[in-house]
């Protein structure tokens, strides 16, 4: 039987990944380094798509928005990580908690919708050429990347507000951020109905995203393969990165959100979080841009590099 103090908590501990010095030392220049590379990178792809007018189409539009989303997704896990690796007070306030679920949340949904929508450009600019410019309108482009935004922050928002969850001592969370399974732990009394409308809500935001990912590619490959092997090799090219990110992305939140969640797998989620949060979002920019002849041709001229 879970015997749990009922007193309400005011604050909550971040437990992070240990509480050696040394190795939290060690951490922090690693995470330091990696939150660089990662602004550093994906402000990069944003100046260079608007630098370069032929880059001005709507895949790489919507390339601009994925590198905004990942500043959003690093940025609000990897600032408050840094202080607390250099600290023995992992406190954070239930406020700032809550504000930092909801943001990862809401940009995690972003993100899986984004990357349909992409794939869904690219299904229409290889399996309808002559019709993309009137299908993906510049029009079209921007209000698809407006209802991403919003249905994304209705469907993490509703949620939340109508299920209300009190947290109770021990007040430990066992993870480096205010992740909601880790949270959702420390609450007061049975959250057997919480964790079925997490897990509903988190099927749903992953499901379907991959399952219109899926089909698109589905259509394209079938697409691609009645053409020559030359034409063949460039149209695929222009998908192999899209694939690299959706694989890493949706692999690692299906591990989180749709596996089986107990105090055993808490390690587990913290450890597979690091990759959705602080890893893909460095690795984005350099896996569209090795793949992108556009985009290092770009680069090239930028810092003038010969090749």
């Amino acid at each position: 039987m879970d015997i749990r103090n009922q007193t309400i908590v005011g604050d909550l501990v971040l437990l992070g990944f240990t509480d050696n010095m040394k190795v939290n030392f060690l951490l922090f220049f690693v995470f330091f380094l990696i939150y660089v590379v990662t602004i550093f990178g994906n402000v990069l792809i944003i100046c260079i798509i608007l630098m370069n007018p032929h880059l001005h189409i709507p895949m790489y539009f919507f390339l601009i928005n994925l590198s905004f989303i990942d500043l959003c997704n690093i940025s609000c896990a990897v600032p408050k990580l840094l202080m607390d690796l250099t600290s023995t007070q992992r406190t954070i306030s239930l406020i700032t908690c809550s504000v930092q679920i909801l943001l990862l949340l809401w940009i995690g949904a972003n993100e899986c919708l984004l990357l349909a929508v992409m794939s869904l450009d690219r299904y229409v600019a290889i399996c309808h050429p002559l019709h993309y410019h009137i299908i993906m309108s510049w029009r079209i482009c921007r209000s698809l990347a407006i209802f991403v935004c919003i249905f994304s922050f209705t469907y993490v928002f509703l949620p939340s507000s109508l299920m209300p969850v009190t947290l109770c001592y021990p007040n430990k969370v066992n993870h480096f951020m205010c992740e909601v399974l880790s949270v959702t732990k420390l609450a007061c009394g049975d959250i057997h109905d919480n964790m079925i409308v997490t897990f509903f809500f988190s099927f749903i935001s992953l499901s379907i995203p991959f399952v219109i990912i899926l089909v698109s590619y589905i259509c394209i490959i079938s697409s691609i393969w009645k053409i020559s092997s030359v034409g063949r090799s460039k149209a695929f090219s222009t998908c192999t990165s899209h694939i690299t990110v959706v694989a890493l992305y949706f692999g690692t939140g299906m591990v989180t959100y749709l596996g089986p969640s107990t105090d055993a797998s808490s390690d587990q989620e913290k450890y597979v979080s690091v990759f959705y949060v602080i890893i893909s979002p460095m690795l984005n920019p350099f896996i569209y841009s090795l793949n992108n002849r556009d985009v290092k041709r770009t680069i090239v001229k930028l810092f003038h590099i010969k090749m």
